[in-house]
């Protein structure tokens, strides 16, 4: 079975008092494609996910890992 991906992209989002709306328009993608993410319903492309590293300002490995199984 393959890992599954969970984020922070809330908890950073929140932490700089910002709407969905404001980080979708930081990162050039839909306020729903956020709303997706942050509730692990979709898995952002590895170039989106580097926007997010470059707008947090921090490691993808701080925003992004796997699942843990067992």
């Amino acid at each position: 079975m393959e890992a599954g991906v969970v984020n922070r992209v809330k908890e950073l989002r929140a932490a700089r008092g910002w709407t969905q709306e404001e980080l979708a328009a930081a990162t050039g993608v839909s306020r729903q494609s956020i709303n997706s993410i942050e509730r692990n319903r979709y898995v952002p492309s590895l170039a989106l996910a580097l926007t997010f590293a470059r707008v947090f300002e921090c490691g993808t490995d701080e925003i992004f890992e796997l699942e843990k199984n067992g």
